[in-house]
């Protein structure tokens, strides 16, 4: 008899796994069973603010793999709408509400593999039913947010709260519709995720296109007019908002299993080995935004919710439950984004990162253009590196720059990954040519620059 497996969520994570396990074991020896709450499998939720735009045309174009793709050519029976509402590991059973007909199910698995992703953070205030608060973490949320914008008449004014990725993408998208945007952030920068000299940098950028932001300014309620929002509230007066977007950042969705008695780590997120396995709960694996990972360079159990990391988790553990043997060996937290014409890049540890986790350490801001700098197109380019003092092993980088500034990232990255020192990094061997990079790419002028600040 066919063993039986359960795939709570239809997003990244949950289908690389399920689709992992089939190519490693036919229906006959493993039967897949998919539930997704949501209308869509395996899509791009970071391109939604472009479909929000209008760069991207048609919501489908961000639809990896439809439905019918993964029940026709993975035999994995995929079933949209249905809401995993409890877990219960002693019968073996989840309860299942089917949203379209409001019916409740219950199924049995032999192998469960939770991938529910992470929800937005929702203040309080946006707890109330006002139409026009939109959080945007899934298709669905995109689609209803889409709808608002080209209703008749169509809004006029946005307030986007919070300036994490999502905040800054969305507002660029907001203003490229033509609306009047304000971005609210309580902290004293936009973008967070990198250090606040580099976060200036995309403060400036998005000022430069209209956007209007307030930092130090909390958020606090909502003003309406007919059940639709009409302002938000805040301690420096009302601003007016037709439509409102939450960029606050997400949590772990971790409800049904923290219920079902799965264990969290210290950073609210599951539990999981290097196997994605849940730890101490046989049977069931996790991966995605739920599950928190190891950092490689602080050493800290980290959530840190990238689709990059949420793919190769699921592709883990669906060649570990398909028989075969695989690890997840961490994260350096690299990410990279488009905030109207700057690119940002980040990777490793932040200054504020590097401290708390108890490294004594350099922080070297260097200058340089993006190709040679008679080379027409070549734009300024600003990165940052932080290494520890005194062996001079990299920590972090960031770079803020135009044209071909965020992929160089990738560079510093897989130094970082490897554990190279920033005096090894002066000797790679990067590709020059003028209309790519100077003579001395950037990368290796912040790496000199560096090494000169340890010698100090």
């Amino acid at each position: 008899m066919a063993e039986r497996m359960i795939v709570i969520g239809g997003d990244a994570a949950g289908m690389a796994a399920a689709s992992q396990a089939r190519r490693r074991r036919d229906r006959d020896d493993l039967e897949i069973v998919a539930f997704e709450r949501g209308r869509f499998t395996s899509y791009s939720a970071c391109g939604i603010p472009y479909w929000i735009s209008g760069l991207v045309e048609e919501r489908d174009q961000l639809v990896a793999r439809e439905p019918e793709v993964f029940r026709d050519e993975f035999d994995i029976d995929v079933r949209l709408r249905h809401e995993v509402t409890a877990i219960d590991l002693d019968r073996r059973e989840v309860v299942v509400r089917d949203l379209t007909a409001g019916r409740e199910l219950r199924e049995g698995f032999d192998t469960l593999m939770y991938a529910v992703g992470a929800s937005p953070r929702l203040p309080e205030w946006a707890r109330d039913e006002v139409q026009g608060v939109f959080g945007v973490q899934t298709l669905d949320d995109g689609a209803a947010l889409r709808a608002w914008l080209d209703a008749d008449p169509a809004p006029r004014s946005a307030v986007v709260v919070g300036g994490g990725y999502i905040g800054v993408e969305m507002a660029e998208a907001l203003i490229q519709r033509g609306l009047a945007v304000t971005l609210v952030e309580q902290a004293a920068q936009p973008m967070s995720t990198v250090d606040e000299d580099m976060a200036a940098l995309v403060a400036d950028a998005m000022r430069a296109t209209g956007i209007e932001i307030r930092t130090g300014v909390e958020v606090t309620g909502l003003t309406e007019r007919d059940g639709r929002v009409a302002a938000v509230v805040t301690a420096d007066g009302p601003i007016p908002a037709d439509v409102v977007v939450l960029g606050l950042g997400v949590r772990p969705n971790t409800g049904l299993a923290e219920a079902a008695g799965m264990p969290l780590g210290p950073s609210g997120a599951l539990r999981v080995d290097r196997r994605m396995r849940v730890v101490g709960v046989p049977g069931v694996w996790a991966a995605g935004d739920c599950v928190e990972s190891l950092h490689r360079v602080s050493g800290a159990a980290v959530h840190i919710p990238l689709g990059t990391h949420a793919n190769k988790q699921g592709r883990v553990a669906g060649i570990n439950i398909g028989g075969g043997y695989a690890t997840f060996p961490g994260v350096i937290g690299t990410a990279v984004t488009k905030v109207c014409e700057l690119e940002v890049a980040r990777t490793g540890l932040r200054e504020r990162e590097a401290r708390e986790a108890g490294f004594e350490f350099v922080s070297v801001l260097t200058e340089s253009t993006s190709r040679a700098g008679y080379f027409p197109g070549a734009r300024p380019m600003t990165v940052k590196l932080i290494a520890e003092r005194p062996t001079g092993r990299l920590l972090g980088a960031q770079i803020v720059g135009r044209s071909e500034a965020a992929k160089r990232i990738d560079a510093l990255a897989v130094a970082l990954w490897n554990g190279m020192t920033v005096e090894d990094m002066t000797s790679l061997d990067l590709g020059y040519a003028p209309p790519y990079a100077p003579v001395w790419d950037p990368v290796l002028i912040a790496a000199r620059k560096t090494v000169d600040a340890l010698l100090r």
